[in-house]
């Protein structure tokens, strides 16, 4: 009998110690013994449905999809800023938040039916190669790379790979008629999340962030010293349709401008645990006039920024006001590939407003509100803005600002004109510029062969013939608006996008800038400044 019991005793404790270490993977240190040894009859009750229609349902369902409908309709439940990422969009979603992809780092359209290239990324893969804008990739590898019915989503995973790995390309070079083998070999290309960067005056510098991604404090640095080698005592810092990102790369810019310990922001959850984020003695920016721009459509970390220099008296905010988001989300794996945002907390700006704007309506009444706003007329004047009294905040240096719906500027500038809007709908959204551009260069690129960037900013003009074109290319479009009263923006930003193709985005960015009402007013404002305190010396003098 002794003999029998020693076999079953050490299965026993093997039996025990694996439990153990079963129960020990599912424990969080806030787990009480009663939470431990209970069911969750929520968790049980999804399972089982799905379990059910797994293995009884008399059709066989892709109950993958069924998980993602379900997921959505719990997220519908909550806030709009609370979203699933599908396991097919996380990798897109990774790598713009990261900043960069490895890939051969081209821009491209599919031209007529094969891939054109519209320009290289400087110092990328391609462009050490060789790879010239006009080149027409073939082949990658045994993979045919033309024919009408090549989805582009096909083209960037095939042109995409491990970092290191190579490809064999061939390629067509209309420009000289002939065929080229190339082989590139895949690195890290750069997704700019800094648009542009120049000097707007002889002492003020421009900086325009499109979203706060991993590398985009890097990139902002690595701006504004060049911009400060070039003289920038004074600087324009753009988030205009900037929706956002990481909160501690909002936190790490907005410490640039904002002396040591000044509070940048603090967050609240819904145990009430507040944490506060500080500037620090990094600041590069410090004591020098910022100008920030935003707009109806700037959120989530561009208000932060704009909330922590206006509630701290740095700087002026210029614009309309802005988006409305104060919640923080975290992103969770959900074990599949797929991942959820989750909203975990509020922001507040210094002074202790939260510029959330209800969601209490639904998720479609809350993303309508632009119209609702233009409508109401607050796009176009700034007494139409609706403002409550019970959210008035006041900042040291007793300036009201308020709580509630976005971030309203110290200086408001109006919406444009219905067309003037249209000209940039069909710059930034529709790329009707971009694409009318790139077909004219494919007709002959030689023609601005001869042009340096500085004799392209300073001496290139669109000539009535191009601008004729252009309103035909609309035209065949379906597209009617009064061309001729905006002819002068037309023809920049015509000629912007030829820089951009041609040269970069920073000599496009500056031909549309002497087009750009927010800029005028920059330099409007800052004129007056500049002579106020000359006045001042004057009577200190007398």
């Amino acid at each position: 009998m002794k003999k029998k019991y020693s076999y079953i005793l050490p299965t026993l404790i093997a039996l025990a110690v694996a439990i153990g270490i079963f129960i020990g993977g599912k424990l969080h240190f806030n787990d009480t013994p009663e939470k431990l040894f209970s069911t969750n009859s929520k968790k049980d009750k999804l399972n089982r449905l799905i379990d059910y229609i797994d293995y009884e349902y008399v059709d066989d369902i892709n109950t993958d999809s069924i998980v993602d409908v379900t997921v959505n309709n719990i997220l519908g439940k909550l806030d709009p800023h609370s979203v699933y990422i599908p396991k097919s969009e996380m990798e897109e979603v990774s790598e713009n938040m990261k900043g960069d992809f490895v890939g051969i780092g081209v821009s491209f359209y599919m031209y007529k039916d094969t891939i054109t290239v519209i320009r290289t990324i400087k110092n990328g893969p391609s462009y050490i190669r060789g790879i010239k804008p006009g080149d027409r990739i073939l082949m990658a590898d045994s993979d045919t790379l033309f024919g009408r019915r090549i989805p582009n989503s096909t083209v960037v995973s095939t042109l995409k790979g491990k970092e290191g790995s190579k490809v064999d390309l061939k390629i067509f070079r209309k420009s000289e008629n002939r065929m080229i083998d190339v082989t590139v070999t895949r690195d890290r290309v750069p997704i700019k999340s800094v648009d542009a960067y120049y000097m707007l005056t002889r002492d003020m510098g421009y900086i325009k962030i499109n979203r706060f991604a991993e590398s985009t404090f890097g990139e902002f640095k690595d701006a504004l010293k060049k911009l400060k080698l070039r003289g920038a005592e004074k600087l324009v810092l753009d988030l205009r349709d900037n929706p956002g990102g990481y909160l501690g790369i909002a936190e790490k810019l907005a410490d640039e401008f904002l002396e040591d310990d000044k509070l940048i922001l603090y967050t609240k959850n819904k145990k009430g645990r507040i944490k506060k984020a500080f500037a620090t003695k990094k600041g590069d920016f410090e004591d020098k006039p910022v100008y920030v721009l935003i707009n109806e459509r700037s959120a989530s970390a561009s208000e932060i920024i704009a909330g922590a220099l206006q509630d701290n008296d740095v700087g002026t905010i210029i614009g309309r006001r802005s988006f409305g988001k104060g919640l923080v989300q975290r992103e969770m794996d959900l074990g599949d590939g797929s991942a959820v945002r989750l909203t975990v907390s509020r922001y507040y700006t210094p002074t202790g407003r939260s510029i959330q704007k209800s969601y209490k309506k639904g998720h479609r009444d809350y993303y309508q509100t632009f119209m609702e706003r233009y409508s109401s007329g607050e796009l176009i004047s700034v007494d139409s803005i609706k403002v409550a009294d019970s959210l008035k905040f006041k900042t040291p240096k007793g300036k009201i600002v308020y709580g509630g719906g976005g971030i309203i500027p110290d200086v408001f500038v109006p919406i444009g004109s219905n067309e003037e809007e249209a000209i940039e709908s069909m710059d930034d959204t529709y790329e009707f510029f971009s694409r009318f551009i790139f077909e004219h260069l494919e007709k002959d690129r030689n023609r601005y062969a001869e042009f340096t960037k500085n004799q392209f900013l300073d001496e290139y003009g669109v000539d009535d013939i191009l601008f004729d074109e252009f309103i035909q290319f609309m035209l065949n479009r379906k597209i009617k608006i009064d061309f001729y009263a905006q002819e002068d923006k037309i023809k920049a930003y015509l000629k912007a996008n030829i820089a951009e193709q041609l040269f970069s985005p920073n000599i496009s960015a500056q031909i549309k800038g002497e087009h750009d009402t927010m800029l005028e007013k920059v330099k409007e404002l800052d004129a007056a400044i500049f002579k106020q305190s000359e006045i001042g010396v004057l009577d200190l003098e007398n």
